[in-house]
């Protein structure tokens, strides 16, 4: 009987054998996040922080984050941080333009992959004031142009990586690039412009010291540069209403709240239509014109093909009722 306890009692102090499992699925080693590469690629190939933050629609402390992110992975400094700005080390141009042809890689990769859809789309990228003030009134011919075509457009300040982002086009009035992929509309040029009232008072240049003269955020060199070819003996006031949007300006103008020097490419068929009226025939090139630029390296085809045809023919007649 006793000796039946003590085996009973060894038993249970006995320690029992374990077996110790392995992992099928490991932990693997992880790259940095996708986001902070995207920041490090648009900084280096756009030589600093605040202009990748504006294509890449976030704030410039965000992408300074996400740097730090990809040099605290790395083990490497990727950009010299400098007082006027930041320039790549020698590692950071050293692996920029892989990733610049890997993303571009990517980006015709997604680009194909929304092309097998049967749907008829396009997507349009425009400068608002060209959005609101071309592209607008001419939608109605387009739409009927193009029937059971979606046509989307959205307005930003800046012209979009049209090799990463899904636009079919975009418009802008800026200073040509020179790309394969751009088609030249129309030159612009400068003018002041007013309501036929406040024209009816101007019959030089100098007639301009009397009046209030109007401006807008997008181009505030405007009237030093139409004076400076037309009028170099006129100063512009120090004060006058300057206004977000150049489309709120020239509502103003019309309105009769004064003057505001007017982008032919924008108002040219407001002029014609006698909506507003230029007091001065003196045109002066802006340097700017208006600017298509395609996705892709292909000729367009099929509904986009016929798009360009008809902005690049509305372009030609500023009058829309021709």
């Amino acid at each position: 009987m006793q000796i039946r306890i003590a085996i009973a009692e060894f038993r249970k102090t006995k320690p029992r054998k374990t077996s110790r499992k392995i992992s099928i699925s490991p932990p693997r080693p992880k790259g940095p996040p996708l986001n902070a590469l995207r920041a490090f690629e648009a900084a280096a190939r756009l030589g600093g922080f605040l202009a990748a933050a504006d294509e890449l629609s976030v704030t410039p402390g965000a992408v300074s984050q996400h740097i730090r992110t990809v040099e605290a992975w790395a083990g490497a400094p990727l950009f010299e941080r400098r007082a006027q700005g930041v320039a790549l080390t020698a590692q950071g141009a050293k692996v920029a333009q892989a990733f610049t042809r890997a993303f571009d890689e990517m980006g015709a990769a997604v680009r194909a992959l929304r092309e097998l859809s049967t749907r008829q789309a396009i997507s349009i990228a425009a400068l608002p004031s060209v959005a609101q003030l071309w592209l607008s009134p001419r939608m109605p011919g387009i739409r009927a142009a193009l029937p059971g075509c979606d046509l989307s457009i959205v307005a930003l300040e800046t012209r979009p990586n049209l090799a990463r982002e899904m636009f079919d086009l975009s418009l802008f009035l800026d200073a040509p690039t020179g790309r394969h992929t751009e088609i030249v509309l129309r030159q612009d040029s400068l003018y002041p412009v007013c309501s036929a009232q406040i024209a009816d008072k101007l019959h030089r240049p100098d007639d301009l010291r009397n009046q209030t003269w109007l401006s807008d955020a997008s181009w505030p060199q405007d009237w030093a540069t139409w004076l400076a070819q037309a009028a170099p003996g006129l100063a512009r006031p120090q004060t006058g209403p300057s206004h977000s949007l150049y489309s709120l300006a020239v509502a103003e103008a019309q309105n009769g709240a004064g003057v505001l020097i007017g982008h032919d490419v924008l108002i040219g068929g407001q002029v014609a239509r006698g909506d507003l009226v230029a007091p001065f025939r003196r045109p002066v090139p802006s340097g700017l014109s208006l600017n298509l630029e395609l996705a892709g390296t292909a000729p367009p085809s099929g509904p986009l093909s016929h798009l360009v045809e008809l902005l690049t023919e509305f372009a030609k007649d500023q009058d829309l009722r021709s």
